[in-house]
């Protein structure tokens, strides 16, 4: 898991940096500070400034180790760039993200360790998670919404740290994926997400700095995907 800008100056949307590759369509950054995404989380939008021109990027595409930001249009972008990220995009993923998070907590206390098997978090204000359940009643899952906007309402602290990919893996609960374990950082440790009182598990997306900021949200619907995976899909109830 790669220690992003974002994940070190999260309050920062806008800066400076230079072109040091580009292709038509595509730049790479000096330093960035958007998050690329990844895990089924979207990344984050922004616009460019340089010298002649704006420009939208629209998506952060991880190829051959090296992160590409990929424009709206197929123009060839060099020299210093001003970039400005969405901040209305961010919020919305981050408080599906950090509410996915809320619901993986209350899915893994309330239904003995079920682990995730996959998600996806859109731009649109909407999100699935998927968990092995084989046994359970989806009217069980759909009674979770009240508990879910409850712990919204509580406004708990979401803060990040780090252990060691050791500890991660000894530690119960840490990694909730049935799928794929978080990548560690170059010196090797795991970025660890808490919800004070709630939660703490491996993450390297965006997410809240308390549940508060979310806004309350909708259990839209619980499907059967397979033998044993539940899917819950997740809405903003008011999207920014």
């Amino acid at each position: 898991m790669t220690v992003y800008g974002y994940h070190e100056q999260p309050d920062v949307l806008e800066f400076d940096t230079e072109v040091v590759d580009s292709r038509p369509g595509a730049i790479m950054l000096a330093r960035s500070l958007l998050h690329p995404g990844g895990g089924g989380q979207v990344s984050d939008r922004a616009r460019v400034t340089f010298g002649n021109g704006v420009a939208a990027i629209v998506d952060v595409s991880l190829e051959a180790g090296r992160y590409w930001h990929v424009l709206d249009s197929a123009l060839e972008v060099s020299g210093p760039v001003h970039v400005t990220i969405d901040s209305a995009h961010r919020l919305r993923v981050a408080q599906l993200h950090t509410d996915t998070h809320i619901l993986n907590a209350l899915v893994f206390r309330h239904f003995d360790g079920a682990l995730v098997t996959g998600a996806q978090i859109a731009a649109d204000g909407t999100a699935r998670m998927d968990f092995d359940l084989p046994e359970v009643d989806n009217d069980a899952l759909r009674r979770l919404e009240p508990e879910l906007n409850e712990v919204i309402r509580a406004a708990l602290p979401v803060q990040a740290s780090y252990v060691s990919a050791a500890e991660a893996s000894a530690t119960p609960g840490l990694i909730r994926s049935a799928a794929v374990a978080p990548p560690p950082t170059a010196d090797g440790r795991i970025r660890i997400i808490e919800i004070e009182g709630l939660d703490r598990q491996a993450c390297g997306g965006t997410h809240l700095s308390n549940t508060a900021e979310s806004g309350a949200v909708r259990i839209v619907k619980v499907e059967n995907k397979g033998r044993h995976n539940r899917r819950i899909r997740l809405a903003l109830a008011n999207p920014a």
